[in-house]
């Protein structure tokens, strides 16, 4: 399908008669008329100069002619190629059977407690929260994921996408305090109930991954929780850590840190939108968490359909540079020795 990318550049085509026609004029010398007496041109071939006369002015009409059409060709398409001109071709997107799944990872500042160990060596919460997301992430071929990140505030990391490559990458680049230091547990599932009500229904999940109580936001997260069952989303959440007083390294000093985890909070969430709560203790809570999706109805197939430009705007641009070409090389419209040759003629 053929169309111009910014049409409305075609008032510019009459600009150049309007410019000729209420443009002021100089007046010449033609235009001042002589008062005095005529004078009388005898000529021995009056008729043979006449007829020269008349051939050689004819020439030039004609010469101005062709410059005219030659300058309104070469604005015509200075104009064309100015709207943009695109060949439309349509490309089917096929959408397969999944889930859309939505990751709402806690960044506050708690998520820097070493209460974990991998080979006898101590790790934050952080670090095994982007161990566990990332082999999920992994095992989602054909679903589509976002990702929400949040501490005292709540930002959209990903939007819904199907490559989950990409949510990979980006899983790797969280670090705790991104977010602020607090946790706006309610927030996070408002925002993410926004991204996924426009999902089909039976296949929306939220995956709620948080290591504290809810502290900052202006949204109670039971009410979030209520809204996310009245559009049809389930809600997994996955405590990770452990309570009481925790190793915490901070001013350069190990310290214990005195912490907390509202699972009841976590699990009564989960209760209201038909999910589970799971402690992230090691992977058999991610396995868990796998045979819980894979049990739900996935999305049926869809297709979409998309328009590709392809920009044509080099045919005009160029027909105005050949004509360009043309003019510099011939300034009078026609040749010079014709001209000479029709009046010698």
């Amino acid at each position: 399908m053929f169309s111009f990318h910014w049409p409305w550049f075609a008032v510019l085509l009459p600009l150049p008669l309007l410019v000729w026609r209420f443009w002021p004029r100089k007046r010449n010398a033609a235009d001042f008329q002589d008062h005095g007496e005529g004078a009388t041109l005898l000529h021995p071939a009056l008729g043979r100069l006449a007829s020269t006369f008349l051939t050689s002015r004819s020439l030039t009409h004609m010469g101005s002619l062709q410059q005219f059409i030659m300058l309104a060709l070469l604005w015509v398409s200075l104009i064309v190629a100015l709207m943009r001109p695109q060949w439309l071709e349509p490309y089917t997107e096929v959408r397969t059977e999944g889930y859309d799944l939505m990751l709402a990872v806690d960044t506050s500042r708690s998520m820097e407690a070493l209460d974990f160990s991998v080979d006898n060596r101590q790790v934050t919460r952080m670090a095994v929260i982007k161990g566990v997301l990332g082999r999920f992430i992994k095992a989602r071929e054909g679903d589509r994921i976002g990702m929400v990140v949040f501490g005292s505030q709540v930002y959209v990391l990903s939007p819904m996408t199907l490559d989950v490559q990409a949510v990979h990458v980006l899983v790797d680049s969280i670090v705790a305090r991104m977010a602020g230091d607090g946790t706006a547990i309610g927030d996070a599932i408002g925002l993410s109930v926004k991204k996924l009500r426009e999902r089909p229904e039976g296949s929306r999940v939220l995956i709620l991954v948080t290591d504290g109580e809810n502290t900052e936001g202006s949204l109670p997260p039971k009410l979030a929780a209520q809204l996310a069952a009245q559009e049809g989303i389930r809600i997994y959440t996955i405590g990770v850590g452990s309570k009481g007083l925790v190793p915490f390294f901070e001013n350069g000093q190990l310290t214990k840190v005195k912490m907390e985890i509202d699972e009841d909070l976590l699990t009564e969430i989960a209760s209201l939108t038909g999910g589970a709560y799971f402690r992230a203790t090691d992977t058999d809570a991610l396995e868990k968490i796998y045979q819980r999706i894979d049990a739900l109805e996935k999305t049926q197939a869809e297709s979409r359909t998309v328009m590709l430009p392809q920009p044509l705007y080099r045919w005009p641009l160029g027909l105005a540079l050949l004509i360009l070409l043309l003019l510099g090389l011939f300034p009078d419209g026609i040749p010079r020795d014709l001209l000479q040759a029709g009046a010698r003629g």
